[in-house]
C-alpha cells in the first residue's frame, strides 16, 4: 500500500527528529562522562603534602592522661610515628591538604606540672629522649617557624581565647636544683609568644630586684612578667613567620621579617645563669567549657 505524499514526508521528518534527539543525548552523555573522568584524573593526580618538620629532636605533650601533672608525652623515636599513633592522632596530626602539622587542644584534667592549662606542644630535646641536655644564652639558638592559627573558640564577651604558640623555657641544672632545694628542674619561661585576637604578643621576664644575688636569682619568685609587646601586623587566621634569635645577653623576635622586638638589657644578661629549651605548638590558655584551639605548623627549624 502506498502512503500519500504528505504522510510520507511527515514520517520522514519525525524519523529525522528522533535521530537528532538521540544523537544529542549521546553527545551530551559523552560530554558529561568526559567531565567526570577529568575530575577523577585531577583528584587522582592531586599530591599529598606533608609538613617540612624534622621531629627527631622534639617530644610532644598532649592533653591526655590521668589528671594534673599526668599529661602524656611521646619522645623520639616514637614521635616519628605520630601519624599512626592512635593516642596522638586526636591532638597532633597531618593536614595533607595544607601541608601542615596540626596541634589541637581543649581543656582537660590532664595538665603538666605548674600549670592549669592543657597543651598539645612540642618540647626541644638537643639529645633525643633526654631532657637534661639544654642550652644557655651564651651558646645561643635560633628558631624559625611558619604557622597559622586555624580555629579558636571565643569567650563569653566574644573575644577569641588566647593561645601560646612558641616559648623559650628556663631550666635549672641538677646542681642548681639541689642548691635551692627545689623538687624539680623547672625555671620560668623567659619568652612566651601569644596569638591574641588575631595579633601576636610577646611576653618576657624581668627581675623584681636588680641586685638579687647569685642564689636568689635561681628562684622563680625573683622574676616577674614584663609589660609585653604587641606587633602591629594583624595575622588573623593567615600564615605568618616567626623567628627567635638568642645570643649572649640578647634576644630578638621578628614577625614576617618586617617587625622586631629586641631585648638586650641587664635582665637578658643575668638570664644567662639558666639553661633553656624551645617549645612550639598549642598551649591553650582557657578553661572555659567547650573551648578549643587548632594551630598548624608548616615549617619549624632550630639551630644552635
Amino acid at each position: 500500500m502506498k502512503l500519500p505524499l504528505n504522510n510520507f514526508l511527515l514520517f520522514i521528518l519525525i524519523s529525522l527528529s528522533f535521530i537528532c534527539v538521540s544523537a544529542q543525548n549521546i553527545t551530551s552523555g559523552n560530554a558529561e562522562s568526559e567531565v567526570v573522568i577529568e575530575k577523577q584524573k585531577k583528584k587522582k593526580n592531586k599530591k599529598v603534602r606533608l609538613p617540612n618538620i624534622d621531629l627527631s629532636h622534639w617530644k610532644v605533650t598532649i592533653p591526655e592522661g590521668t589528671g594534673k601533672g599526668g599529661a602524656i608525652s611521646v619522645e623520639p623515636p616514637e614521635i616519628l610515628d605520630y601519624a599512626t599513633n592512635e593516642i596522638l592522632k586526636p591532638y597532633m596530626y597531618n593536614d595533607s591538604t595544607k601541608g601542615a602539622l596540626t596541634f589541637y587542644a581543649y581543656p582537660t584534667t590532664a595538665t603538666t606540672a605548674n600549670t592549669k592549662y592543657s597543651r598539645s606542644e612540642l618540647r626541644e630535646q638537643m639529645v633525643p629522649g633526654d631532657d637534661n641536655v639544654n642550652w644557655t644564652f651564651k651558646q645561643g639558638g635560633t628558631l624559625k617557624a611558619k604557622l597559622s592559627v586555624d580555629d579558636v573558640s571565643r569567650d563569653k564577651n566574644g573575644k577569641y581565647h588566647k593561645v601560646i604558640i612558641l616559648q623559650i623555657h628556663g631550666r635549672l641544672t641538677n646542681d642548681q636544683k639541689e642548691l635551692i632545694k627545689q623538687k624539680d628542674n623547672n625555671a620560668p619561661p623567659v619568652l612566651k609568644i601569644y596569638w591574641q585576637n588575631g595579633k601576636i604578643r610577646v611576653k618576657t621576664k624581668k627581675l623584681k630586684y636588680t641586685n638579687v644575688n647569685a642564689i636568689g636569682i635561681l628562684h622563680e619568685e625573683a622574676w616577674t612578667d614584663d609589660e609585653g609587646f604587641n606587633f602591629e601586623e594583624e595575622v588573623g587566621f593567615s600564615k605568618f613567620q616567626i623567628e627567635v634569635k638568642v645570643t649572649d645577653g640578647k634576644m630578638v623576635v621578628s614577625l614576617n621579617k618586617t617587625e622586631f622586638a629586641v631585648y638586650d638589657d641587664f635582665n637578658m644578661k643575668r638570664w644567662g645563669v639558666f639553661e633553656n629549651y624551645f617549645k612550639a605548638g598549642n598551649y591553650f590558655q582557657s578553661r572555659d567549657e567547650g573551648s578549643f584551639a587548632k594551630v598548624s605548623f608548616y615549617e619549624l627549624e632550630v639551630k644552635h
